[in-house]
């Protein structure tokens, strides 16, 4: 994997969390793919699962904003930080998030790893 693939692979994310569509989805995912929402969670495995855990949990265009830094790529495997802002429904809400991707030869994740930490707000 190199950079670009990776990049490339981010916007196909953006754009299947910003559409919420099927097919955006499992574009993103070979058909065996692994994806954990955590990394004690019980993972959604195979493309149908991963489609249908996607949309019982998913966000609604429109309502984040995301930004993200590539961390680290070693051969198939790329770390990935980003924060995730939440504007709907309010209160507005900050996240931090890690994603670990391993990436197939087609571009496509065989396997994908989010943590994500909610920031606190100040009292």
């Amino acid at each position: 994997m190199d950079r670009a693939q990776l990049e490339r692979w981010i916007d196909g994310y953006l754009k299947a969390w910003n559409s919420n569509d099927p097919d955006d989805i499992r574009a993103l995912f070979t058909e065996e793919a692994t994806y954990l929402t955590g990394p004690f969670d019980t993972p959604w495995e195979g493309a149908d699962e991963i489609v249908a855990g996607w949309i019982e949990a998913r966000d609604e265009p429109g309502t984040t904003d995301f930004r993200y830094e590539v961390v680290a790529i070693d051969g198939d495997t790329a770390v990935v930080q980003g924060v995730t802002d939440y504007f709907e429904p309010p209160p507005p809400r900050k996240y931090g998030n890690l994603w670990i991707i391993r990436l197939a030869a087609d571009g496509r994740a065989a396997y994908y790893l989010e943590f994500w930490e909610k920031k606190e707000e100040s009292a």
